[in-house]
This record gives C-alpha cells, sequence and structure tokens, in this order.
C-alpha cells in the first residue's frame, strides 16, 4: 500500500533564454490560436501574466550574447517556453506563425525536437528580432488569459488520504453506473456474466424503465399474452445510460478526490518556483488563523455547481466546518490573498468568492470522439433521489497542496509541486 508521502519541491515547466540558431522543422498545425494583431485589454488591472518573458528578453536584449550574428549576417533571438504555449504562436494551420514572420520581416522557427520548446526568431535586422520578440510576447501574454488555455495547477485539500472515503466513492461510481446498466471499469468483486446477476438486474429495470414487450393477440376476447425480449430490455438500458449522459468518464477518480481552493495558470517553471514559496510562506500565518487546532469537515447531500439536476453540469457535495467556527475558510482566503498579491492569479479569478466544494462529476471530463456528439450536462435527477440526502463523513484536512493537473504521484494523487501542513497533521497512507 503506497503512502501518501508529503511532497518536496518539484517544477515542472518552462522557461525563457536566448540560444544559437538551430534548424529545425516546423510542427503540424495545432487548431487553437490567439489573434496576433489584437491587443492587450485591461492592462492596467490584470496582473502581468508574462512578466517573466519580458523581464528575461529585457536583461537580454543588454547582453552581447542575446544576440547572435552568424556568417550571412541575421540576428537571432531564442525563446523557451513550455509546450501548452507553442501551439498559440504557431496559430491554426500556422497563420499566426505566417503573419508575424511577414509583418515583421523575420522567419520563426519552431523545434520539433521531442523535450525541445524553443523558438528561434531570424531577422536581417536587431530591430526586426526585437519586435518580432514582443509580438511573440504579447501572443503568449493573451494566451494566458484566454480560456483556450487551461489551468495547470491549484491548491487543493486532499481528501483522498481517507481510505473510508474512497470507499464511499468507489461504491457511488459502482451503484450509479449499475443503475443506468454500465459495469464499472476495473475490478468489481463478485462480478460475472451468470444469470441470476442479470436476472436481478433485469426485475429491476422492470421496476424502473420502459422495455420493449410483444403482444400476441389468443382469440376475440381482448386477453393478450406478454412476452417480455430480454434483449430487449438490456438494450432499453443501454440506451437508457446515454439518454442520461452519464458513463464512467464523468465521474471524478476517487484517489483523486479533494477541495479546491484555487486554480492558477503557472505556464513556466518560475512561476511554479514562485508559486511554491509563496504557499509555503504563509505557512506559519494558515496555522495561527487555524489557531494551531486541527480542522474537520463533513460532507453531506448533493448539489449542483450549474444548471439543475435534470441538466447538471458539476455535481458535488457541500462541505461544512464541523463546530462552524469558519476557520478552514479563513485559513484559505489567506492562501488566496498571497497568491492575488504575488500576482499569480489572473483578474477575473481574483474576485471569485471562496465556496470549498467536494466535486463528484463533471460533464466537461467526458471523454468524446468523433463520432459522439457533444454533450456537457448529464441527468442526475435519479442520482439526487437516492444520494441527495447522504452522509458522506466527517473528515480531517491535514494539509494544502501546490497540485499540479493531469499529473499524477505515485499514491494516483495529482502530483505535488510544495505543500504545508495543517495543525494536528500526521502521515496517513492512501490506498
Amino acid at each position: 500500500m503506497p503512502s501518501f508521502e508529503r511532497c518536496s519541491h518539484s517544477p515542472v515547466l518552462f522557461q525563457v533564454h536566448t540560444s544559437k540558431v538551430v534548424e529545425a522543422d516546423s510542427a503540424d498545425p495545432i487548431k487553437d490560436s490567439v489573434n496576433p494583431g489584437s491587443s492587450t485589454t485591461d492592462s492596467q488591472s490584470e496582473p502581468e501574466p508574462v512578466n517573466v518573458v519580458r523581464e528575461t528578453l529585457t536583461v537580454l536584449k543588454s547582453n552581447h550574447d542575446s544576440e547572435i550574428v552568424n556568417k550571412a549576417g541575421k540576428h537571432s533571438v531564442s525563446i523557451q517556453v513550455d509546450s501548452p504555449l507553442i501551439r498559440f504562436v504557431r496559430g491554426k494551420w500556422g497563420l499566426t506563425q505566417k503573419q508575424v514572420e511577414e509583418e515583421m520581416g523575420v522567419k520563426i522557427i519552431l523545434s520539433s525536437a521531442k523535450g525541445d520548446s524553443s523558438i528561434v526568431i531570424e531577422g536581417a535586422s536587431d530591430e526586426s528580432v526585437t519586435r518580432a520578440s514582443k509580438k511573440i510576447t504579447n501572443i503568449i501574454e493573451q494566451a494566458v488569459k484566454s480560456p483556450n488555455l487551461d489551468y495547470s495547477h491549484f491548491v487543493s485539500l486532499p481528501l483522498a488520504i481517507h481510505p473510508e472515503l474512497v470507499e464511499k466513492l468507489q461504491s457511488f461510481q459502482k451503484s450509479v453506473l449499475e443503475e443506468v446498466g454500465i459495469v464499472p471499469e476495473g475490478d468489481i468483486e463478485g462480478n460475472s456474466s451468470d444469470d441470476s446477476s442479470n436476472e436481478k438486474d433485469d426485475s429491476q429495470l422492470l421496476e424502473d424503465r420502459d422495455v420493449t414487450v410483444m403482444l400476441e393477440v389468443q382469440n376475440n376476447n381482448a386477453h393478450v399474452r406478454v412476452n417480455i425480449d430480454a434483449e430487449s430490455a438490456k438494450l432499453s438500458r443501454s440506451s437508457t445510460s446515454s439518454a442520461l449522459g452519464i458513463d464512467s468518464s464523468i465521474f471524478i477518480k476517487p484517489q483523486t478526490f479533494h477541495l479546491t481552493v484555487l486554480m492558477l495558470k503557472l505556464w513556466n517553471k518560475d512561476r511554479v518556483a514562485v508559486a511554491t514559496e509563496v504557499l509555503k510562506g504563509v505557512s506559519s500565518k494558515v496555522i495561527e488563523t487555524l489557531e494551531n487546532r486541527p480542522v474537520s469537515i463533513r460532507l453531506s447531500g448533493l448539489a449542483c455547481m450549474r444548471g439543475s439536476p435534470a441538466k447538471a453540469h458539476v455535481l458535488y457535495a457541500p462541505v461544512e466546518e464541523v463546530g462552524g467556527e469558519g476557520r478552514l475558510l479563513r485559513a484559505c482566503q489567506v492562501i488566496v490573498d498571497a497568491f492575488v498579491e504575488a500576482g499569480l492569479v489572473l483578474q477575473r479569478d481574483s474576485h471569485h468568492s471562496l465556496k470549498l466544494h467536494a466535486t463528484l462529476m463533471n460533464a466537461r471530463h467526458r471523454k468524446r470522439n468523433k463520432w459522439t456528439r457533444r454533450q456537457d450536462f448529464f441527468d442526475a435527477q435519479g442520482i439526487f433521489k437516492r444520494y441527495g440526502s447522504k452522509d458522506w463523513g466527517e473528515y480531517v484536512i491535514p494539509e494544502a497542496h501546490l497540485s499540479q493537473r493531469f499529473v499524477f504521484d505515485r499514491s494516483g494523487y495529482y502530483h505535488c509541486c510544495g505543500s504545508i501542513p495543517f495543525p494536528g497533521s500526521i502521515k496517513i497512507e492512501l490506498f
């Protein structure tokens, strides 16, 4: 059983620098782009999201190494960015890159080497290279603010460290999926293909769902014989799942269950390092706000983040602090304020009111293929009927994490870039 270890600082993203020109083939165009001709709005109120890029370019401009003249007398500069931002510089079908090249009279080389996400700008003069660098910086700036660039990190309060809660979530997921006729992926104890389990499922289906029947008239006396088509019943159950919009991909993995404090876009390793230090820097103030006492929460019932039970987008378990003193909410606000003050939070996010919640299902996570129509909601009425007043239990909050999305540690929880302990925290084993 792997342990839920307190993590050490491990930044993962990218940076900016200059280097020699290296010829490389351009990669294939990617769908998303940002209009290079548009300017950034509300620059006074929006925290500068590309200070690292801009400051580095300024320093490099004053350094002789930032300008490399080759035998042909061309000037060049190399900018190191992370792969999530490369696609914005390239643009849809390569149009953004082509437009900058034509306007500035430069050549932009996007490396195709694995693990190398450098952008090399070549031009006939220092002025053209500098102008192109500023244009690309502006594109990156807009990309960071754009919803097309997803959040990369978030501050979380892990709940998956509690095995009993993980078991409840697994049971919840299994029950809901079986109710709509889906066998959950993975191991289901006692699952078999024998007739007894199928008969039980079909009998339950007859109680709650319409099924296909065949009517055979025996005589003129209106007496009929009804034959239940078992295969049709199964088909009805499968179509029910599709109609409700419920499948396994929209459930939150129990091993990643958490409370979200703050969403972040940390697109280079410098900002990850700064964010880690910001979190660690408020540790003593957080403990003081918690009055140096452990804090616990109770999860009870269900609620929709947006929409209604009939058309739910996000289904979550409301959070209530045990004792109702508000210490946890105040401690989380201390963390949020520190990140806002450090300029790591986008303007629109800095005004959001803090509402702790534990997400159970999210239609945005739905896996689709090119033949599947987009459906950003699901029918949760049956789930509310069964679990609307469920008591999920009380749990101690042991620490706060700076978590990286889409990357997971050995325990199955999100990769930890840094953490701070809460009062009374102990090392707990995780499934």
